[in-house]
């Protein structure tokens, strides 16, 4: 008896002895457990904040131009996500912790090495906020669709002349057209980057898509109107600038055309997408709103179908846009064109004016010769810019200029945008 009692003292000992190594052990893991929980959150918390922050997506880099406050009814959704090669896009003069609003609203430098795909997807961007944070005023974009050298440049720095900060200017020429005209111009620096065009192509299409997408890049930018080296304004600055701002429409014709040319150029191979009632014909010169410019550049629906089924004798600059307008929002744009153009001598191009062409009466005849409507009311300006002009109609067009348009000669003409 008295020999078993050490053996069953030595049990008891063992056994707290192991309960006490299994109760330290249980909570020293439950003390591992709680600091890797306390660790896991700490560090997910911190990747949360570096995962969002303007560092992780733009680490050493600069912001090209700005997003784009426009009409709040336009479907677009303001989150997106950043392009994968986003770097690309941006400017090098510009520090992401040093920017300021101005920095954003508009580019300084025209030039970017953004690819195509970029840059519309960039110049979709609507933000969910509309007012403007800053005294913001309005601009009328001039696009110019062009081979390489202006000839009629002199009549348009004219017109342009003492409206600084109320227009800006877009080129977009030849890829190896390499010309910078003198700092002192109107046209210094505003090349956009370009590629090949050819007449009758989905690459015409491309160019005034490209044209547009540098345009919204500047917030300012409220009117977009598209011309070519042969286009002469046909009234002053004042003017136009007016008439575009205080109309309710777009100008950018879109018609259902019965004939070969029209309705005999739709692929059914376009059905159900688009459809033979939905085809439409209509000017390749247009106006736009801004608003409708974002609705052209954003498309990915309509412009992959005519890329692929219209083909000579089915040419996109006449029935993309017009198509495209009638089937997303038609109710935004007046159906007609306010480039003026003289097509009746009948063939694929229009008339070209040369030299023995311009008088004051031929001008006038075209800028109150035709009846029209604006915003709902008649009125005998119908036409703000006219084509195809002949680099030898320069010196005639100088001289009637000054006395027949106005204001453009003088820099004490103020604008105000709301009137």
């Amino acid at each position: 008896m008295s020999a078993k009692e050490p053996s069953i003292t030595r049990i008891r000992r063992e056994v707290r002895e192991g309960s006490f190594q299994i109760a330290t052990t249980v909570i020293f893991c439950l003390c591992m457990a709680s600091f890797v929980v306390i660790l896991a959150v700490f560090i997910n918390d911190h990747v949360k904040k570096f995962m969002v922050s303007e560092e992780f997506y733009y680490p050493h880099l600069n912001i090209i131009a700005p997003l784009h406050p426009w009409s709040p009814s336009s479907h677009f959704h303001c989150n997106s996500s950043p392009s994968s090669s986003l770097s690309s896009m941006l400017p090098s003069n510009l520090s992401v912790t040093h920017s300021t609003l101005m920095d954003w609203i508009s580019p300084k430098d025209l030039w970017h090495s953004m690819t195509d795909e970029e840059l519309l997807w960039r110049a979709s961007m609507v933000p969910c906020i509309v007012e403007y944070p800053y005294n913001r005023k309005p601009k009328v974009a001039f696009m110019f669709l062009t081979r390489g050298r202006l000839p009629l440049a002199p009549l348009w720095e004219k017109f342009f002349k003492c409206h600084e900060g109320l227009f800006s200017i877009y080129l977009h020429t030849s890829p190896e057209f390499t010309y910078e005209p003198p700092q002192s111009s109107v046209f210094y620096k505003r090349r956009i980057p370009s590629q090949p065009v050819h007449w009758g192509r989905v690459t015409m299409i491309d160019a005034e898509r490209r044209l547009l997408a540098n345009a919204l890049l500047d917030f300012s930018n409220e009117r977009f109107v598209l011309l070519s080296e042969t286009c002469i304004p046909l009234f002053n600055f004042t003017t136009i600038y007016t008439y575009l701002m205080n109309s309710n429409h777009s100008f950018l014709s879109s018609f259902d055309d019965p004939r070969r040319i029209g309705r005999g150029r739709y692929n059914k191979r376009m059905w159900p997408t688009i459809t033979l009632s939905n085809w439409r014909k209509g000017s390749q010169w247009f106006e736009v709103s801004r608003r409708l410019a974002v609705e052209i550049v954003s498309d990915v629906t309509y412009y992959p179908v005519f890329q692929e089924h219209c083909l000579p004798p089915c040419y996109m600059d006449e029935h993309y846009l017009p198509t495209l307008v009638n089937k997303r929002c038609p109710e935004l744009t007046s159906n007609t064109s306010i480039t003026w153009t003289d097509w009746s001598q009948g063939g694929s191009h229009p008339k070209r004016f040369v030299r023995r062409d311009v008088s004051v009466t031929f001008l006038n005849r075209v800028r109150f010769g035709f009846n029209c409507t604006y915003n709902g009311v008649m009125s005998s300006i119908c036409f703000l810019f006219a084509r195809k002009f002949d680099p030898s109609t320069l010196e005639p067009l100088l001289k009637i200029f000054p006395t027949q348009f106005g204001d453009s000669h003088r820099c004490s003409v103020m604008i105000n945008p709301n009137h």
